[in-house]
């Protein structure tokens, strides 16, 4: 007989969501388990200082034992700045990780339960908002990033859009201010 398979709960739309900036850059992620091994990681694979992408195994290792204030878990974040994608009108070579998960790294986060500030090498993506889900809000975040210009980067007018997560649904769903109708893979 077949295992019986619960139908998943369906979430509220009207709930509190997120609303970063998404950052041009690349993504990367730091493993940290719980014996302290430490591994480096783009979207797709490992990478290490030998077979990096954009450096930013490189920067991690020279960075490790500030990174190991993460704790142990993976953290995914955006590598990005001079070279990279936008590049955000950086330094030649300067480059930056900002982490995605801002309830435990961003400005407004629980300090009860992630007491620990964000090691000094790295940040946060921008918070934009936080508040009920509505798309008409989530537009005018949008509208308000193209006028202003990034958070992440002040001064650089050509950011890229948003990203929104809707913590009933556990989902994050992402905005482009040029080409959002477009699939990724078309606009190369």
């Amino acid at each position: 007989m077949n295992e019986f398979v619960e139908f998943n709960k369906i979430a509220r739309l009207s709930r509190e969501c997120v609303i970063t900036e998404k950052i041009d850059g690349t993504n990367a992620q730091i493993f940290i388990g719980d014996d302290g091994e430490f591994l480096t990681g783009s979207r797709t694979r490992w990478i290490t200082p030998e077979n990096d992408n954009q450096g930013f195994a490189r920067w991690a290792f020279e960075h490790r034992e500030e990174l190991l204030q993460l704790g142990p878990g993976r953290h995914f974040g955006e590598w990005w700045g001079s070279g990279i994608q936008r590049g955000y009108g950086l330094l030649k070579g300067e480059k930056r990780f900002s982490l995605f998960n801002v309830n435990r790294w961003g400005a407004g986060r629980d300090t009860e339960k992630y007491p620990s500030d964000c090691p000094a090498c790295c940040g946060a993506v921008p918070i934009l908002y936080t508040g009920i889900f509505d798309t008409a809000f989530i537009e005018g975040q949008l509208t308000l990033l193209k006028a202003i210009g990034s958070k992440a980067a002040p001064g650089f007018m050509n950011p890229e859009g948003i990203v929104i997560y809707h913590k009933a649904a556990n989902i994050l769903f992402k905005k482009t201010i040029e080409k959002d109708e477009s699939p990724k893979q078309k606009e190369k």
